[in-house]
């Protein structure tokens, strides 16, 4: 038979603890649902799947655009900027009601980082809107939101805000 010493006593009180620990994490741990829906039905769009594409495609209803600068904080002049919409063919998309096919894609962009800004602020959209407004070391000195434009600098974007996520500054 092994004798167990004093250090080996310690190291399986450890193990024991890590274990129980674990499995407290494991059951207690929840998918919040709740924040990523809301979100998505505040600004009047799906968040993906089938109906995100379709609604993409027919284009997105001219009323997510102005819920889209309400959540964001922004007037609207300054969201179509940033989406780089002209205010004459803003106006027409509002008498129409709707926008093309890449306009929608721009303001689902848009979303999208306003999205993950905020989740990486947890919650706090002053924060990240804050964030999204001014010059970010990370992306070359350039701000977030004027990174819509195109999917690589939104992608440049979203890669940065999963490294601060999980703590890679680099």
């Amino acid at each position: 038979m092994f004798a167990i010493k004093s250090n080996d006593r310690l190291i399986l009180y450890q193990l024991r603890f890590l274990e129980v620990s674990m499995d407290y994490a494991i059951k207690g741990y929840r998918v919040n649902c709740d924040t990523n829906t809301s979100f998505w039905k505040a600004v009047g769009m799906p968040s993906r799947g089938a109906k995100l594409h379709q609604t993409l495609r027919d284009g997105m209803p001219y009323t997510v655009y102005t819920k889209l600068a309400s959540v964001a904080g922004l007037e609207l002049k300054e969201l179509a900027k940033y989406i780089i919409i002209p205010q004459a063919t803003l106006q027409r998309r509002a008498k129409l009601g709707r926008f093309k096919v890449d306009e929608s894609d721009r303001l689902y962009r848009f979303a999208e980082v306003l999205k993950a800004a905020t989740d990486l602020f947890e919650g706090d959209k002053e924060r990240a809107r804050q964030w999204l407004l001014n010059p970010v070391r990370g992306l070359g000195g350039r701000r977030p939101v004027e990174m819509i434009a195109t999917s690589a600098e939104a992608t440049a974007v979203l890669d940065l805000i999963g490294r601060l996520e999980h703590g890679i500054f680099a």
